[in-house]
């Protein structure tokens, strides 16, 4: 018979890590399932100011590497596997991996959402130097630069917006001729002496020996490429991309209620399957940050751990 555990937890990003503590400190049986790598997307930022209490040169890494050795301290299993069918009928649910099964009575989904890359040579090497999906994050670090903010929804153009409190000058560029956010938005933007636009463009190619230093730049009608470089003074500029977040839930499509890919809950971090959960970026949510992912996860496991309780 296999282990059953009180609590399971599908992904180990600040949301997962923070149930994993809140779970194992309250002496339930814990597990961390992890597909890959600890820290989610925290672990590319190499500095992290926004999160309260990081303090001296704090880095995505060294947060991360906190939040585990928390985990380990009370006592949390965990496990790098990547969660393939699952069955929450019965009052121990099972997670099926490719390396293994797993029962619980509560489960906790934390698999996060990732930003829409733009899939263009160079993205890969230089996020997290000059290349951002998150204004709220790193907008700091451009304080005085240009910065070309990639899309052309209601969230490119607010962050663009969000932007030019740091940022000299704010280009935001789109595929199409006029954006897409809603008209109240775009009226903001538009009387907005920081903000210029790039129409019918698309990036092509990131450059750059270990920062950003230039876009490639490609015009979706004529196909023409412009190469624009970063002011000689400056060294670097900006790119923040914002073409949408891919959830990573799909697979309980059917079985939990979702809104665009992402998982409804109640303020309790409750979905509409009695013992499962979600905390983190794969939930509804308006603000996508490790302070809110670390919240959800403390919601979620003090949550469950009623919920076992019920159960005795």
């Amino acid at each position: 018979m296999a282990d059953i555990y009180d609590l399971i937890i599908i992904g180990g990003g600040p949301a997962g890590l923070a149930a994993g503590l809140y779970g194992a400190r309250a002496r339930m049986k814990t597990l961390i399932i992890e597909k890959q790598k600890l820290g989610g997307q925290i672990v590319i930022t190499d500095e992290v100011a926004n999160y309260p209490g990081s303090i001296n040169e704090a880095t995505g890494p060294s947060l991360i590497a906190r939040m585990v050795e928390q985990c380990d301290e009370f006592g949390a299993e965990k496990v790098f596997d990547d969660i393939t069918s699952f069955d929450f009928s019965a009052p121990v649910k099972v997670l099926k991996g490719k390396h293994g099964e797993y029962h619980g009575k509560a489960i906790i989904i934390a698999t996060g959402a990732n930003p829409r890359k733009l899939g263009v040579p160079g993205e890969k090497e230089l996020t997290g130097k000059g290349v951002s999906y998150c204004a709220t994050c790193d907008a700091d670090f451009f304080q005085d630069l240009e910065v070309f903010v990639i899309g052309g929804g209601d969230t490119a153009v607010e962050e663009a917006m969000y932007l030019t409190k740091f940022a000299r000058k704010v280009t935001i560029v789109h595929r199409r001729e006029e954006l897409r956010a809603a008209k109240s938005i775009q009226e903001k933007a538009f009387n907005n002496k920081k903000i210029s636009f790039m129409w019918n463009s698309v990036v092509d190619e990131l450059k750059g020996d270990g920062i950003l230093e230039s876009i490639v730049f490609k015009n979706t009608k004529t196909g023409e490429s412009t190469e624009i470089f970063a002011d000689e003074e400056d060294g670097t500029f900006g790119c923040f991309v914002f073409t949408g977040y891919l959830p990573q839930a799909e697979m309980f499509a059917g079985t939990i209620d979702m809104d665009g890919g992402y998982i409804k809950t109640n303020d309790n971090m409750e979905t509409n399957v009695q013992g499962v959960y979600a905390a983190g970026d794969a939930r509804v949510k308006s603000l996508r940050q490790v302070v809110t992912a670390t919240a959800d996860g403390a919601i979620a496991a003090v949550t469950a751990e009623k919920y076992i309780e019920s159960l005795e």
